[in-house]
């Protein structure tokens, strides 16, 4: 049986696990608000309409900022359309889903929904049909105090604090045609900087997030965030990248090593914005945000799109996530707790029934997708510093990525606690033993193992009949002996295993 070693040490550490690494998307496209979030006359929902099960699963979940509102639809989108009286608001067609959006819910629900949820909210503009000056009226509205127009409206619609949103947007994929207002790099680069710019002398406290590739397959790849961050640079704190995985053809040994890919994508985009920093003698290092990412069975979306009219939050890509998805979505979460250097905000898409974590259904019940468990766990247990693991693994030939090691693994040491996580997952058929050298943290005793395996049901999904189909099990603990343990991975896994200090 083939096996697999991991050295962990303190001395090897990366940086911070930034909270903002486990956050999620909310769009305005299917239902993910409306029937999602948001549903009004709901067994369990508030007096705003704020379905109360879903801001459990929500909290659960371990979320820390959501993006809002797009995605495709904030291109298109009127922020004055979503605040004010609700009888009042217009019914809009919306281009990039090819829906009616009543705007019932807008601006003032969402940092009201965030507020319950307790999660940081991170707003989107829109650079697509819109520009400076509609930006900058947002983030009046949005943050300042009072004393003028928009702000004094903002308290006249009841919140007479200022949000005080830090994170925000500029735009949203406009490299992609299919974006309402798809610009080039040219193009979109001096229309980011001249919003950044305005945007920060009304609030210089704001992080300012430009648009980087769609995904890394963009015949513009690399050549896009290099124009834009010729223009941008002094001006933004981070560069964004979108990826999706879609595991349609049926290629398990692909889907199961996606991180590659999602590893390289960010090796590419760092080593393009120092290129930029370089050229242009900045010192400051430029952070990502991974504000899109997720499994997506993409194939399905355009069937959807072409088989009705124009209707209100149509169900739109309700994808059910099988355990190899979670397997997946595990290791994703570890290639972004590997860059915390570098990586500085993500958010998973999306939050509620649209390619979600959380399923819903209307005036029903809600319930964890397969996906939800290693989200939920990570969020839980990655606190503090991400140490970099030395691992020594067998490899496996994929169609996709070529050779890849069966064994990928990161650590997540909280000093504070001296408690260690390490995640790790086997994306071999076969079950994986792995001996871990732990003598740089003496004094360490495992405590759990937690698994999802989808050895041997790698289809199985949770659905409103059987919600806990695909949950963790734990494990028989780990042995260890001198500094050293010795654990089982089963075949197809995503694995945590906890150790803490010897009492």
């Amino acid at each position: 049986m083939r096996s697999a070693q991991l050295t962990i040490d303190p001395a090897f550490a990366i940086g911070p696990a930034d909270r903002r690494i486990f956050g999620s998307f909310v769009e305005h496209m299917g239902r993910c608000v409306y029937g999602g979030i948001y549903e009004p006359g709901h067994p369990s929902a508030d007096p705003r309409g704020l379905r109360r099960d879903v801001l459990d699963l929500t909290r659960e979940l371990g979320v820390s900022v959501v993006r809002y509102p797009g995605g495709n639809f904030v291109s298109g989108y009127r922020w004055e359309d979503g605040v004010g009286p609700v009888g009042d608001r217009p019914r809009r067609l919306d281009l990039a889903w090819k829906t009616i959006e009543t705007n019932a819910f807008g601006l003032d629900e969402f940092m009201t929904w965030a507020d319950e949820a307790g999660v940081e909210p991170m707003m989107a503009v829109n650079l697509g049909t819109r520009g400076v000056q509609e930006a900058c009226d947002l983030l009046e509205y949005a943050n300042h105090p009072g004393g003028t127009q928009l702000s004094d409206l903002r308290r006249k619609h009841g919140a007479e604090n200022p949000y005080g949103v830090r994170l925000w947007c500029l735009g949203n994929e406009l490299d992609g045609p299919w974006q309402v207002g798809h610009k080039t790099a040219d193009e979109y680069g001096r229309l980011a900087a001249e919003t950044a710019r305005a945007m920060k002398l009304i609030d210089p406290s704001i992080s300012l997030i430009a648009c980087g590739s769609s995904n890394r397959r963009m015949p513009t790849y690399a050549s896009w965030e290099a124009t834009v961050l010729e223009h941008t640079y002094e001006h933004v704190d981070y560069i964004s990248a979108h990826t999706y995985y879609d595991p349609s053809d049926g290629d398990q040994a692909s889907i199961l090593a996606s991180a590659v890919d999602m590893d390289n994508f960010i090796t590419e985009v760092i080593a393009t914005a120092d290129h930029v920093a370089a050229k242009q003698r900045h010192k400051r290092k430029l952070k990502l945000s991974f504000d899109e990412w997720n499994i997506w069975y993409e194939s399905r979306l355009q069937a959807d799109l072409d088989r009705r009219g124009w209707v209100e939050a149509p169900a739109l890509i309700e994808d059910d996530f099988t355990a190899v998805d979670a397997v997946v979505v595990g290791d994703l979460l570890i290639t972004l707790l590997r860059h915390a250097d570098r990586v500085g905000v993500a958010c998973q898409a999306q939050l509620a029934n649209v390619i979600a974590p959380i399923r819903t259904r209307t005036g029903g019940p809600a319930w964890r997708q397969s996906i939800f468990h290693p989200f939920a766990l990570t969020a839980r247990y990655a606190r503090g510093t991400v140490l970099r693991t030395e691992p020594v693994s067998p490899s496996y030939e994929t169609a996709r990525y070529g050779e890849v090691p069966v064994l990928d693994t990161v650590a997540v040491h909280a000093e504070e606690t001296g408690e260690l996580a390490v995640f790790a997952v086997n994306r071999g058929t076969d079950d994986l033993p792995l001996d871990l050298d732990l003598r740089g943290l003496p004094g360490l005793r495992p405590t759990e193992h937690h698994t999802i395996a989808a050895g041997s049901d790698p289809s199985a999904t949770n659905t409103e009949a059987e919600p806990d189909r695909v949950t963790p099990r734990l494990l028989t603990t780990p042995t260890s002996d001198g500094g050293r343990c010795s654990v089982v991975l089963p075949a197809c896994s995503w694995n945590l295993l906890r150790f803490v200090p010897q009492p």
